[in-house]
């Protein structure tokens, strides 16, 4: 148990006395879980979620269900650690959205597919960018069921004046898994080009993102 470890061997000892970043993955994820179970210490706890995830990389893919299927990990703690992912996500996302450069619809999917993430409906992402391509703000404007999403093409323009953008790139998911573009998604598209052609501020791309794959309007000639 934590008890019998020495003082300051403890997790949250060593984070005082050396920093959190030198800390090994099994004991920051012990301070975040506080505590183990009657017959778990916090440590072993921690080192079976590392095994059960394989890799640290592939803790952005845990879910409440893949959480919860550990011994000793309770809805509490389970959500306490997803809350902590979510939180460092937008942390990484708000750091990122100034500086990153879009340079091809690769980009877009790999830098943004995490985003969508075990999403059981369909969310509508612009990403606005300034006349060098950087993305100025990443901004989720509409949420629908799984089947179905009603996106307003004023709020999408309304949103590239505030941020003075000279384009936009439009991201939604499809939540059964087929990337393929539906005949709504080709009306909307031709729709939001059009108004962007006369408002002068041109939609360079419509990705459609999937689990391990993306449509790009772009790519495919059909913007």
């Amino acid at each position: 148990m934590i008890r019998d470890i020495p003082y300051d061997e403890r997790p949250r000892e060593r984070a005082i006395n050396n920093g959190v970043a030198n800390l090994s993955n099994s004991e920051l994820l012990a301070i975040l879980l506080r505590c183990g179970t009657k017959d778990k210490s916090v440590k072993d706890l921690s080192l079976e979620i590392l095994n059960k995830i394989g890799d640290i990389s592939n803790f952005q893919d845990l879910t409440l269900n893949k959480l919860l299927e550990i011994k000793g990990i309770g809805k509490t703690k389970a959500i306490e650690l997803l809350s902590v992912l979510e939180l460092g996500k937008r942390i990484y996302f708000n750091q990122k959205r100034t500086t990153l450069k879009i340079s091809s619809s690769k980009d877009v999917f790999q830098n943004y597919r995490s985003l969508f993430l075990n999403s059981k409906q369909e969310m509508f992402y612009c990403l606005y960018l300034d006349n060098k391509n950087v993305v100025i703000e990443r901004k989720l404007l509409f949420m629908g069921t799984i089947n179905h999403s009603v996106v307003h093409p004023r709020e999408i323009f309304k949103n590239a004046y505030l941020t003075s953008a000279s384009g936009i790139i439009c991201l939604h998911n499809h939540p059964s898994g087929d990337i393929n573009p539906s005949l709504e998604d080709k009306r909307l598209t031709k729709a939001l080009v059009d108004i962007g052609r006369l408002q002068n501020i041109p939609v360079l791309d419509h990705i459609i993102v999937g689990e391990d794959n993306y449509f790009s309007f772009m790519e495919n000639d059909l913007l």
